[in-house]
């Protein structure tokens, strides 16, 4: 058994480079990497770096109490924002108005399915979800701001019929919350109110060349964990 190492969420935000693509786990308060998405805010703020980077979630992020996604609303540390949900963060809603961020608002089930078809270097989700909504490249694309101009989504006919391909991107960096770790690495999700993306976004960075951290509450002995448990395993 090789043990994985164990680092600071402070050291986890230092291996964020520019232009990076950050997802996170959680959805509204719940299961959110707290520490590892603050210490990212922490590290702009006292050296002015990273730059550019993207930020995606699949669900909400925060509370409207600063907390999430909020940390990451400045101008220069995140060039696009793509998520499901706005409400809880509102530096990033006003960051958005202001146009000082680019940014996209899909549907939440479909990003979820977005990060499966990343991790399996599949071409995107396609699906009827959205058609004839703001979400349809011909009603914006999804699009919150002039600034934002990249299409995310496309327009497909397949026998006949319309879809939509929310289309993949590779995911460098998983900030990821589990309850427990072994020395191994193997990650349980017991004490958190859900699950969520989790193994599908540490599926999607790894397979993207990506790197992975995991904020945990404890770290236990190796063979201590109930492998019923294990939602995230050692590789």
């Amino acid at each position: 058994m090789k043990a994985k190492a164990v680092i600071t969420a402070n050291e986890a935000a230092g291996q964020v480079r520019d232009g990076d693509t950050v997802a996170s786990s959680g959805f509204v308060s719940s299961a959110i990497p707290e520490r590892l998405i603050k210490a990212l805010e922490n590290r702009f703020l006292e050296t002015g770096k990273p730059n550019g980077i993207t930020y995606f979630y699949a669900g909400s992020q925060g509370l409207r109490d600063g907390r999430g996604g909020d940390h990451l609303a400045h101008k220069g540390l995140t060039k696009r924002i793509i998520a499901g949900h706005y409400n809880t963060a509102p530096k990033l809603g006003r960051a958005l108005l202001d146009g000082d961020i680019e940014g996209y608002n899909l549907p939440q089930g479909t990003l979820s399915q977005l990060v499966r078809e990343t991790a399996a270097h599949r071409p995107g989700v396609v699906t009827r979800v959205g058609l004839g909504t703001f979400v349809d490249p011909r009603l914006g694309g999804g699009k919150l701001n002039s600034m934002t101009t990249e299409d995310l989504v496309e327009l497909l006919i397949i026998g006949g019929e319309e879809y939509l391909l929310y289309k993949s991107f590779p995911i460098n960096i998983a900030f990821l919350r589990g309850s427990y770790a072994d020395e191994a690495g193997n990650v349980t999700m017991h004490r958190e109110i859900a699950e969520g993306e989790v193994t599908a976004l540490a599926q999607a960075a790894k397979n993207s060349g990506g790197k992975v951290f995991v904020q945990v509450e404890k770290i236990v002995p190796y063979g201590t964990l109930d492998p019923r448990l294990v939602k995230l395993t050692r590789s």
